[in-house]
């Protein structure tokens, strides 16, 4: 586990450039600007909408049953969102949390594991729903990842949170506390989630376990990360 981080190497951590995060973001939101539900283009019918969800969302029955349409579509799927809210809300999540974790990780482990965690959240789900012929879209499994592996690298980090028992008040608390705290929210959701038309709180309990063991896996070994030793007084020999 990482531990000893000084405070000039969690603030430069803080504030270095995301440029995986931040392209991600663009993509995201572009992909979505240009599709039939934004509106932008022009008010699309439905018919059209559930007709873009299924070419380029994950569909397990056609997944499973071989179709070539549908064997790119567990990475499609990652940038095709449902909804304004959708968008949004899984944004904010990303910019949130992926700057600090692609800096720590680094762009090309974080980019495997963004896009590995999420394809295979995506693919979890459809296993366990293999006959379903809903459409599966949305960056929520590889943005859950990204939070798996937040709370391996930063257990102690603030997080910003507004708890309903507080009046919404924002309250910072570590991460160790409100991350598996979120995670236990997705699990309880799942375990009432029906046939219905939804959020897949499933992919984002597979792709929260995927990030913590990918994390876990490349960064276990103890680090110790130390601030620069202050020079030596004059007169004093150096090191």
């Amino acid at each position: 586990m990482i531990r000893n981080w000084s405070a000039s190497a969690a603030g430069a951590i803080r504030g270095a450039p995301a440029p995986v995060t931040r392209t991600l973001v663009a993509l995201c939101c572009l992909v979505f600007l240009i599709g039939p539900v934004s509106g932008l283009p022009g008010e699309e019918p439905p018919a059209a909408q559930r007709a873009y969800f299924r070419r380029w969302g994950v569909v397990p029955a056609e997944l499973f049953e071989g179709s070539p349409e549908a064997f790119p579509t567990p990475a499609t799927a990652l940038f095709v969102h449902g909804g304004w809210v959708h968008l949004l809300g899984n944004m904010l999540f990303l910019h949130v949390f992926g700057a600090m974790t692609e800096a720590r990780m680094g762009r090309v482990r974080f980019t495997l594991c963004y896009a590995g965690c999420g394809a295979l959240a995506l693919l979890g789900y459809a296993a366990v729903n293999a006959d379903s012929e809903r459409s599966l879209v949305g960056a929520s499994g590889a943005i859950s990842a990204v939070l798996g592996a937040f709370l391996f690298l930063f257990p102690r980090a603030r997080v910003t949170s507004l708890l309903p028992f507080l009046f919404f008040l924002p309250v910072r608390l570590p991460a160790w506390v409100v991350l598996p705290f979120w995670a236990a929210l997705q699990w309880a959701a799942a375990g009432r989630a029906g046939e219905e038309p939804g959020v897949a709180y499933l992919t984002h309990l597979i792709g929260f376990g995927l990030g913590f063991g990918y994390a876990w896996v490349r960064f276990g070994r103890a680090t110790t990360v130390k601030a620069a030793p202050a020079p030596a007084p004059e007169g004093e020999n150096q090191p």
